[in-house]
């Protein structure tokens, strides 16, 4: 069972479409309970990266998440905001993030964009710069669609899964151990979505 993680932000309806579109089996919970005892994790994402931890603190999933994903190994994807409050901290408020990657959160830097638009909204090509499970290098072509202002960069090259090109070249997938996170939206990315989620929801972390 896949636990789609409901903190209050984020598109859930269209993550749990995706999932059972997929062939998985999933269902959308705030329980710490259910959170901790889940078999993999889904932290969708859609908002402000201070606003998000705040309502995991209050409604104690932060330590659920932790259990989970930190002591018991269970895989979880995190996307869109998801992926981003896996970092330390953000430009975007002052919360400290879980704290999974050793990376931070900025806010693109115009003077580097080149004319490319703030915030990066619609299809993109991602390049994938190591091979996983969930985001193969396979040599295939990856579009996947964007929605965001903020992108991670992390400080252990180790972490980056793949790069995007907006303006700049940007982390727009890290993975470590049973942790994968997104900065695109599977759910909204048809066939490209479809095939990473089938490759989640089967995926089984050494």
């Amino acid at each position: 069972m896949t636990i789609i993680v409901d903190y209050g932000l984020g598109n859930l309806a269209s993550v749990e479409n995706m999932v059972r579109k997929a062939g998985g089996d999933c269902t959308i919970s705030s329980s710490p309970e259910e959170v901790a005892s889940a078999s993999r994790l889904i932290l969708p994402g859609v908002g402000h990266f201070a606003k998000g931890m705040e309502q995991l603190r209050q409604r104690g999933l932060q330590e659920a998440l932790d259990q989970a994903v930190l002591r018991d190994g269970k895989p979880i994807l995190g996307i869109c905001l998801g992926m981003q409050l896996m970092a330390r901290s953000s430009e975007e408020g002052h919360a400290t993030g879980l704290g999974w990657f050793k990376a931070d959160v900025v806010r693109f830097v115009q003077e580097r964009m080149a004319g490319a638009k703030v915030p990066h909204m619609g299809w993109s090509e991602v390049t994938v710069k190591k091979d996983h499970p969930v985001l193969p290098m396979d040599g295939l072509e990856e579009r996947f669609y964007f929605v965001h202002a903020y992108h991670m960069v992390c400080e252990e090259p180790s972490d980056v899964l793949a790069l995007c090109e907006h303006g700049y070249p940007f982390v727009c997938a890290v993975a470590r151990r049973n942790i994968v996170g997104v900065q695109f939206h599977p759910e909204k990315s048809h066939r490209f979505g479809m095939a990473l989620m089938e490759r989640f929801i089967q995926w089984q972390p050494a």
